[in-house]
Formats: C-alpha cells, sequence, structure tokens
C-alpha cells in the first residue's frame, strides 16, 4: 500500500447502527434487536474510538428509530463537544420526499442516498430505467444542494459492481455537481479486488472533483481485501462496521480496517484510540450473547497458542508466533493452551508458573509423560489443571505459599 498518499487519510463511516442492525446474527443469537441504551452505548464507543461518520437509518424507517435517532443525535453531539472529536450523523435515505422531509426535522449532518442501478436492483426493486432514476435523485439532490449547502451529499447506485460502468455514468454525470462523494456499494458481494481497482480507477478518471465511498460486503470473502484495494486505487471513504456486522455474510470490519491501515501506514489513520479496538469488539459482542468471532484480527483468539513447539517459543518470544502488535489494539492478554498437544516446556512453565510448584530437574519430564498418557482420557468438563496438580501432587512436589495465577490468563 506504499503508494497511498499521507494526503489521502482514510475516511471510516461507520454503518454498525444501520447495516449492522441488519445481520442475521441479532436473530441467531436470539437477541433480536439491541436496546436504546446498547446504541447509545455503541454511539460512544464509536466516537471514543475516533470514528468521524456514524450511518443511521432514516427516521421513516419506523417509529422506533425515529425516537431513536434523537437520543443518538444528542448523544453524538454532546461527545463532539466533550472529547474535542467532530462527528457527523449520515441519514441512509431512498430519493423520495417524503424520507427527505422526516430526516430534515432532525438535525444530522448528511444524507446517503441510494437508488438500484443494476439491472437486477432495477427489475426487483423499483423498475425504473436509468432516465427515470435521474429524473427522480437529480431535483431532490438539486434543490438540497441549492437550499441546504452545508449538508454532506452522498449518491450510491445501489449493486454497483453489478451495474455496467456506462450505465453507472449515465446515472452519476447528471449529479455530479450536486453530491460531494459517489458510492460504490458492493451490495450482493460479487466484486473482486482486481474489478474493485479497475472501477475506482474508471471512476476517479470521470470524476475527479467528486469523492468515492466504497461498502464491500463479504459474500465471498473479500471484504477487506476488497476495501484496501479500493483504498490503494485512491478510494478515500470506506463503511464498516463493528466485528463486520450487515446483511448475510456482512461487511468491512472496522478494527480490522484500521488495524491493516496502521500496519500499512499509522499516519492513514492518526486519530484512532488504537486501545480501544479490542474493548469495542468485546462490548458488540457481549451485546449480542457471543464470544468475539474467531476470524476477527483484533481478538484474544489471535494471541492464543496451542501447539507444544509454538508454546515454548512465545513463552520465550512472543515476536516468534506474534508478528502484529495486537497489545496496541488493546489485546493485552495471551493464551497458552494446555491439551493433549502441550509439549513438556509448556506444562514445566504451567506448573511452575501458574500452579506454584517447585520442579526438581527431570520431574517435567515424567509428568508431561503421565500427563500425555492421561488427558485423553479425563471427562472434557474436567479441566486439565486438576489432572496436573494431581499428578503433581502425587510426585510431593513442594509449592511455594502464594496464590496460583488465573488460568484465564493463559
Amino acid at each position: 500500500m506504499g503508494n497511498v498518499e499521507v494526503s489521502q487519510r482514510v475516511k471510516v463511516i461507520d454503518t454498525t447502527l444501520r447495516d449492522g442492525l441488519q445481520s442475521p446474527l441479532w436473530d441467531d443469537t436470539g437477541v433480536f434487536y439491541p436496546s436504546v441504551r446498547d446504541k447509545l452505548t455503541l454511539t460512544e464507543a464509536l466516537l471514543r474510538y475516533g470514528v468521524p461518520f456514524l450511518e443511521v437509518f432514516s427516521p421513516i424507517v419506523n417509529e422506533r428509530e425515529k425516537s431513536d435517532l434523537g437520543m443518538i443525535i444528542a448523544t453524538k453531539n454532546k461527545l463532539s463537544h466533550d472529547l474535542g472529536k467532530p462527528s457527523q450523523i449520515l441519514a441512509h435515505t431512498r430519493c423520495h420526499p417524503k424520507d427527505i422531509g422526516e430526516a430534515l426535522e432532525y438535525d444530522i449532518n448528511g444524507f446517503n442516498f441510494y437508488i438500484g442501478t443494476s439491472e437486477e436492483s432495477r427489475k426487483g426493486n423499483h423498475g425504473k430505467n436509468l432516465d427515470e432514476i435521474v429524473k427522480t435523485a437529480r431535483p431532490l439532490l438539486e434543490d438540497l444542494r441549492k437550499n441546504y449547502p452545508n449538508l454532506i451529499l452522498r449518491f450510491s447506485g445501489e449493486d454497483a459492481f453489478r451495474t455496467k460502468i456506462d450505465d453507472l455514468f449515465a446515472v452519476y454525470d447528471p449529479i455530479a455537481d450536486f453530491v460531494d462523494r459517489f458510492g460504490t456499494p458492493d451490495t450482493v458481494g460479487i466484486a473482486t479486488p482486481e474489478l474493485v481497482k479497475e472501477r475506482v480507477h474508471q471512476l476517479r478518471e470521470r470524476y475527479p472533483l467528486v469523492d468515492l465511498e466504497g461498502h464491500f460486503h463479504n459474500d465471498r470473502g473479500f471484504a477487506l481485501t476488497n476495501a484496501i484495494e479500493a483504498i490503494k486505487a485512491g478510494m478515500k471513504y470506506i463503511n464498516t462496521s463493528i466485528l463486520g456486522l450487515a446483511e448475510r455474510s456482512g461487511i468491512t470490519s472496522l478494527t480490522a480496517l484500521i488495524f491493516n491501515l496502521y500496519l500499512e501506514n499509522p499516519e492513514l489513520v492518526p486519530n484512532y484510540d488504537y486501545s480501544l479496538s479490542y474493548p469495542l469488539n468485546v462490548l458488540m459482542a457481549d451485546i449480542l450473547k457471543i464470544q468475539v468471532p474467531t476470524t476477527e484480527p483484533i481478538s484474544l483468539t489471535n494471541r492464543t497458542h496451542s501447539a507444544g513447539v509454538h508454546t515454548r517459543a512465545v513463552s520465550i518470544d512472543n515476536s516468534t508466533y506474534e508478528a502484529h502488535p495486537l497489545e496496541k489494539f488493546g489485546v493485552s492478554q495471551q493464551r497458552l493452551l494446555l491439551n493433549p498437544l502441550s509439549g513438556k516446556h509448556l506444562i514445566k512453565y504451567y506448573l511452575e508458573h501458574i500452579l506454584n510448584f517447585i520442579i526438581p530437574n527431570g520431574i517435567a519430564d515424567e509428568i508431561t509423560a503421565e500427563f500425555k498418557a492421561e488427558v485423553n482420557k479425563i471427562n472434557k468438563n474436567f479441566p486439565p489443571q486438576l489432572l496436573l496438580e494431581k499428578i503433581a501432587t502425587g510426585k510431593k512436589l513442594s509449592r511455594l505459599n502464594k496464590p496460583t495465577s488465573h488460568i484465564e490468563k493463559f
């Protein structure tokens, strides 16, 4: 990513409070929907983390969203002032006068407009042809630009990566003078990194004065890769959510994106409190009543080691199997798992440093042999440390007079 200019610092538009609420995980976990208290807690956490833009539902969606929006905005306004961190609320809105009218009753900072432009979307969603899309969108955008010049206006051709580039130009050309950004949503997750690079270059060449915004779904597992490829190609705004929550398989994970951009060049994302990355993921997981997914780079899983060779090496030098500064991103713990794969070095470390036994020379080999012979026989709910205590105690080993370390730390 060395070709990215620092002047092109990436701007995150987090959509946890919009697309994130459409994730099937809410139903799968039986939580179904966050409470308003949860939403306000997430709002505060995102702002403290340093996110500059929050995308929310249009208040026309339902009465609950309308009520919650007022409280989200109030929380945002107070925290932005108290923290000295400017932030903006963007309403995700259809190109419809009623939607706009209701949203304008609130202290929003901009509109994220969308309408389907692919053949599939035109047929299945609204039935309009390209000329009709322009006739719908242009007067609304022109009026808002004239009467509300300080509002941020983004327009997205929904399903942009299944939209032919000439069709996208046919919609974007007549409205380019009225928008701050053009969105390029990969609504159904069909884009590849190569297609993203090509499409971003085409749009940048066509609209040099309009910023580009990406919304990448993870149906093919490419959401993070596509976001990074888009940034390399010159895209400035990326949609994210906590844990990548969104429709179906989700979108680009907020902390994964910040982590990867930091590794490339910290100056690309200078205004984030990196230490809050893991706590942010834990917060969302706690609301959902799940663990932080093992696929998240910013997770305790990424500092957890099991194989004997690995656990021995990281007990001497973390960097042997930990190449990235996860502790800077809030993952302060490291876990060395005691299991059937464990070797004598971890067992000796465990006995001495966790259970506080004094281990004479040679005894670790004997205990390891006994442990490996017995560990597969124990009930899966029987903690391995109890077996080790039994084996070690059976050898009448001395023990230091101090509390044992808490096993969850290892």
